[in-house]
């Protein structure tokens, strides 16, 4: 069925990770008709090689392949310091499945059975946003033993670079721009996700213990990321 959603993209090529054949079929035809070059792969090990191989904008990932499972393919390409966005789209539906994959690296986690408007929504608010870090200015922030530099997309801690997905690399600048300021979960979403604070709002707490667990020296007592109850997030420098 043909979509009203306009690509924010042109010709981004996406990576479709699904060994169901209807699905992956009904999913091609919505993506090339807005107008994104689709490739695809039914197994772990075929979508290992594409991963790694060639270049994608997206990759869209189911977690239950043959071979490999997705977990295992998402936590390998991570491991080869491949940035590609991936969004994960399965019928695993529970907390931990989802914070499992937020975990590994995803960017984002769409349930089966799921509304093709509101996956198409979901890609273009990530190729958005991955298209605006591309030319995101010249920032250096600096808090404790923690640098960030923008223009690199790194973050160092203690002069060692720390692994920040590009998600959590995302969640942090935004929390670093207000300057100490409050950031509610439903800001952060639409800000960092590109979505509505009525989908997954716990994938902001999720991002954000992660970013303690890299970022503070006792994650569990954090003197920077620090929770503003009820409402949401703010980082002391």
């Amino acid at each position: 069925m043909e979509t009203q959603v306009e690509s924010q993209v042109d010709n981004a090529s996406i990576l479709l990770v699904e060994d169901n054949n209807e699905i992956s079929y009904g999913l091609q035809n919505n993506l090339e008709i807005e107008g994104y070059s689709v490739s695809i792969a039914e197994d772990g090990p075929e979508a290992l090689e594409k991963a790694i191989t060639d270049q994608y904008d997206l990759i869209i990932l189911d977690l239950m392949l043959p071979t490999y499972d997705g977990y295992y393919v998402l936590s390998k390409i991570r491991r080869q310091g491949i940035t590609t966005p991936v969004l994960i789209l399965s019928a695993k539906g529970e907390e931990l499945d989802k914070v499992q994959g937020f975990r590994l690296g995803a960017d984002d986690y769409v349930t089966k059975p799921f509304g093709t408007m509101e996956l198409l929504v979901r890609i273009e608010a990530i190729l958005r946003r991955s298209r605006h870090n591309s030319t995101e200015q010249n920032i250096k922030w600096q808090f404790s033993d923690v640098e960030v530099d923008t223009s690199s997309r790194q973050v160092y801690k203690s002069g060692k670079t720390v692994s920040l997905t590009p998600l959590e690399f995302d969640l942090l600048v935004a929390l670093l721009s207000r300057e100490g300021a409050v950031a509610s979960r439903e800001e952060l979403l639409k800000e960092v996700w590109g979505h509505s604070g009525q989908i997954h709002s716990r994938t902001v707490d999720t991002h954000i213990a992660e970013l303690r667990n890299k970022l503070e020296n006792v994650p569990s007592q954090p003197k920077h990321i620090k929770t503003a109850p009820k409402i949401g997030y703010r980082l002391e420098i």
